[in-house]
């Protein structure tokens, strides 16, 4: 097979030309630079073609391509017409896939299905780490799965590995931006470069990553009926990460593009750290869901060694490319095109590790609450399932409490002011340590952080320097929260200090209710009285996955 890789110089698709001479087929380096195709050619056996591929993209086609592979990028800055090259395939008869990491760029690709089709041509956008790659991954990782609740990806290269600029301006470029990400049932706006998380790759290899957008965030919420999918890269070198933080911060105040020229300039300053770090790097890919009553989280890890890593883009096409024939003919994302053991196979001369294993993934509360967990009414148990971001809303009656004592803690937690009748929304966030809470009345926010104890049926739940520690009994099928213990900068306070916690979650009518009446010490009375019911905002008809042509 004849295959022209655009960009065929660059990071990556010098890698996938290596890979696909490997496979035995007859390659073409194109780029507008001639002398460095005719280097990468005379190394690997390749023909150099001169080209400019956005001002002439015919010429590619005096060669007869069977598939035209574009790696140069960065799609997101394609122009007026993006799809000039894979409408050109479909005229000349040939296939077309390409390494785009841009979700608008991805998912438009199927303005041109009807013609494909009827061409029998593939055009496949996204053939790369993600979504090719991380689709593959997923599908078999959800497979027996009856509800899919996260699926959670995240690439961790090492810092020595190249970086190209168009992979260096399609992430700085969403520095400072926000991007609509689907968790917990709803579309939610989230800041770029944010929701830092610790990632294990491997027994001796864990790094941070940030939430960024890629074909994934838009993608599988449909594809895969997921509840929540979130997509995490980061740096090896904290300072790195920290420049980033940094960029997306300023950008957050003056949105100044990302230019050719500014982009090379942050492609220079990386490069400055390139002998400090390591070439080892690594993906993961989680998918948490439900099998019958149970929820398990599996996970796919691949540590890329030796220098490998920059391979791992071009995995997908290869893979792909091996199995053309069997792709049904059409224009649309990179999605599942090929099984993870095809995948596996595609990195099988590399030196790349993979492993899959199942765990049980119980939430905060089914793990604390145990063998009582099956007692509770489905409404209290769906308030309490979070494997990413559930939220909640509904209306809530507020009482406050007229002592000075009352008064002061109402103010100093953030308790709501009184109302007959006030919006309320909860906002649950799963943690590496438990789960944080974010409750809105009216618009006034107050936030705790609730982790397990170490004694049976307990939570712990921390306001600032504050932290108590709760019984979790069922009374009548209703979950309530009698304080037990407390402690301020983890200094334990006497029994005589503890608030007193007459609060229970219950259903009524198949919706959750909730009375919290938290009263204050030395018999000062009433704090405050919040009662009211919620529902999940994922049961609102407005909250639908986007569809995928």
């Amino acid at each position: 097979m004849k295959a022209i890789v655009l960009g065929g110089y660059g990071v990556f698709g010098s890698r996938l030309a290596e890979l696909l001479v490997r496979d035995g087929h007859d390659v073409v380096v194109a780029g507008r630079s001639l002398s460095k195709a005719r280097a990468l050619s005379m190394r690997l056996g390749c023909t150099p073609m001169a080209l400019d591929a956005r001002a002439e993209p015919d010429a590619m086609f005096a060669s007869l391509p069977d598939i035209v592979v574009d790696a140069a990028g960065p799609f997101q800055s394609y122009g007026r017409d993006p799809y000039a090259i894979p409408r050109l395939c479909i005229e000349h008869g040939a296939d077309y896939l390409d390494l785009s990491d841009d979700a608008a760029f991805t998912t438009g690709l199927a303005v041109l299905d009807d013609q494909a089709r009827a061409a029998k041509r593939r055009l496949l956008s996204g053939g790369s780490s993600v979504p090719g790659l991380s689709s593959s991954i997923a599908a078999d990782l959800c497979e027996g799965l009856d509800e899919i609740l996260l699926i959670d990806t995240a690439i961790l290269p090492g810092n020595r590995a190249p970086r190209g600029a168009s992979v260096i301006s399609s992430i700085v470029g969403q520095l400072g931006t926000k991007s609509a990400v689907w968790r917990g049932g709803v579309w939610r706006d989230q800041q770029c470069w944010s929701d830092s998380r610790r990632v294990r790759l491997a027994p001796d290899l864990e790094r941070s990553g940030q939430f960024i957008e890629v074909p994934d965030i838009v993608l599988f919420p449909a594809f895969f009926g997921a509840r929540s999918v979130m997509f995490r890269a980061g740096m090896e070198l904290g300072i790195m990460n920290i420049g980033m933080r940094a960029v997306a911060l300023l950008r957050q105040r003056w949105m100044f593009d990302i230019t050719p020229r500014r982009a090379a300039l942050f492609q220079q300053f990386a490069n400055l750290f390139l002998p400090f770090g390591t070439d080892r790097g690594g993906m993961r890919v989680a998918v948490v869901g439900r099998r019958g009553t149970e929820v398990m989280r599996r996970e796919w890890r691949l540590v890329a060694e030796a220098g490998d890593g920059p391979y791992i883009p071009a995995v997908a096409a290869r893979a792909i490319i091996r199995r053309i024939e069997q792709v049904r003919p059409g224009a649309r994302p990179c999605l599942a095109e090929a099984p993870r053991a095809e995948m596996e196979q595609a990195m099988a001369d590399l030196a790349v590790s993979t492993v899959k294993h199942e765990v049980p993934s119980p939430s905060l509360f089914e793990a604390v609450l145990a063998d009582r967990w099956a007692d509770l009414p489905p409404e209290v148990q769906s308030l309490h399932s979070v494997q990413d971001i559930e939220s909640f809303s509904g209306k809530a009656r507020v009482t406050r409490g007229g002592s000075l004592i009352a008064r002061l803690a109402a103010w100093f937690f953030g308790f709501p002011a009184a109302a007959d009748e006030t919006p309320v929304t909860v906002v649950k966030t799963r943690t590496r340590q438990g789960e944080t809470w974010e409750r809105s009345f009216g618009g006034r926010v107050f936030r705790s952080h609730c982790t397990p104890s170490a004694t049976r049926y307990r939570i712990r739940e921390r306001f600032w320097p504050f932290t108590f520690e709760m019984d979790l009994p069922l009374d009548d099928r209703s979950l309530r929260f009698p304080v037990r213990r407390g402690w301020c900068l983890g200094i334990p306070l006497p029994r005589f200090l503890l608030p007193k916690s007459e609060s229970r979650e219950y259903a009524l009518n198949g919706v959750f209710h909730f009375d919290v009446a938290l009263k204050a010490p030395f018999g000062a009375g009433l704090i405050v009285r919040y009662r009211g019911h919620l529902q999940p905002d994922r049961h609102n008809p407005a909250a639908l996955p986007r569809a995928i042509a």
